[in-house]
């Protein structure tokens, strides 16, 4: 029968570096201290220290029950191979060639946590997609990645919260605010940040022509505990209340409670309207408005930490991150790490684990190059 010991010891090594890369027995003994902390009951007098305590028991009790369910099921498939050599029994190869998959696909996500490791990358992301070069394409394809990110969110198991969103002129957005939040979202996401491509025959172009279009993705990290990463002074603001917009409340729902904040020095402007109340949608926004100025505090003191967002000049030709190609031929190509598919249903589905991936990777390769 086949013999899969230098495969079990390949995925042992492959273990073995895991458990070092995600210092598994440093986590081993921060997880009892955490565990104490959540049970103290005087922890959600402050709620901010109780979120961050949360957060962390979870990140650790994830990484360690990852890495004791891959020894297991080693352990076991190795016994599994003493088993059908001794009773000379065939029929349990397919059983052990079933589990050193699902092992080699749990290792491939313990080896993605690896790359995660910018200062920010555990951190929820704050996201804006909005139009650029053209006209109503572009507001459509705004809306179609807008989508695209939701659904992406949802595989992921992640949370995703529209925050607000403008119509376009005749169909689409103009741009939409949004949050996702979860483990190594922001992490998972900035490779995202840039402009966007999309070439197709135009369904608003009555002579049926092939159509270029650009919209931008915008990619900051979250803080919920916006005052201790920022201050704002509430001089510098300028509130407004409107009536949020969206025909029949396509994208949120119509209130009179709205609020746009504007940082009068910066010019930066954030806005909700999906909260129930004027002093919820304020809290959002503010929270937003602070994320958004932590960037640029950020690209002001330190360029290396600037990096992590980057920023976007034109939306156009020229400027784009990635192309999606549906008319001649179909194909989603990353421009800086060469990753392509021809599945652009797949990715437009929200399919994207695979270009954030190559992402991570070329990103640590070029950081490597530059060191």
């Amino acid at each position: 029968m086949q013999d899969f010991t230098d495969t079990f010891a390949a995925l042992r090594t492959r273990l073995d570096e895991a458990a070092g890369y995600l210092r598994i027995d440093e986590q081993r003994s921060r997880q009892p201290q955490l565990e104490a902390e959540m049970s103290r009951p005087d922890l959600w007098d402050d709620p901010d220290q109780a979120r961050q305590v949360q957060t962390e028991l979870s990140a650790v009790n994830d990484d360690i029950a990852l890495f004791d369910k891959l020894s297991s099921t080693i352990e076991d498939a190795e016994t599994l191979q003493e088993m059908a050599r001794e009773e000379a029994d065939e029929s349990l190869v397919e059983e052990i060639e079933n589990a050193v998959a699902s092992m080699g696909e749990d290792l491939d996500a313990l080896e993605l946590r690896a790359l995660f490791t910018g200062e920010f990358d555990e951190r929820d992301a704050v996201c804006l997609v909005k139009s650029g070069e053209g006209g109503t394409d572009a507001q459509d394809w705004t809306e179609m990645l807008l989508s695209m990110y939701e659904r992406w969110a949802k595989k992921r198991g992640l949370d995703y919260e529209l925050v607000s969103a403008n119509d376009g002129t005749e169909a689409g957005i103009s741009q939409a605010e949004f949050l996702i939040k979860g483990r190594h979202a922001y992490g998972l996401l900035q490779g995202e940040h840039g402009v966007h491509r999309l070439v197709r025959i135009s369904p608003f172009n009555n002579e049926g022509k092939r159509q270029t279009a650009f919209a931008a993705m915008q990619v900051t990290p979250f803080f919920e505990a916006m005052t201790e990463e920022v201050e704002i002074d509430e001089k510098d603001l300028r509130i407004d209340t409107y009536r949020s917009s969206g025909a029949g409340g396509q994208h949120v729902n119509v209130t009179d409670s709205a609020v746009r904040i504007t940082h009068i020095p910066t010019g930066t402007v954030t806005s909700c309207q999906n909260e129930r109340s004027q002093h919820q949608n304020k809290d959002r926004a503010m929270q937003m408005m602070a994320a958004k100025l932590l960037e640029l505090e950020r690209q002001k003191r330190d360029a290396e930490i600037a990096a992590i967002s980057g920023a976007n000049s034109n939306v156009g030709f020229g400027s784009q991150i990635r192309s999606y190609v549906l008319q001649p031929y179909q194909m989603v190509k990353d421009l800086r790490t060469e990753h392509e598919t021809g599945n652009v249903d797949s990715v437009l589905g929200g399919n994207l684990d695979p270009f954030m991936e190559s992402y991570l990777r070329w990103n640590r390769a070029e950081g490597e190059k530059s060191s």
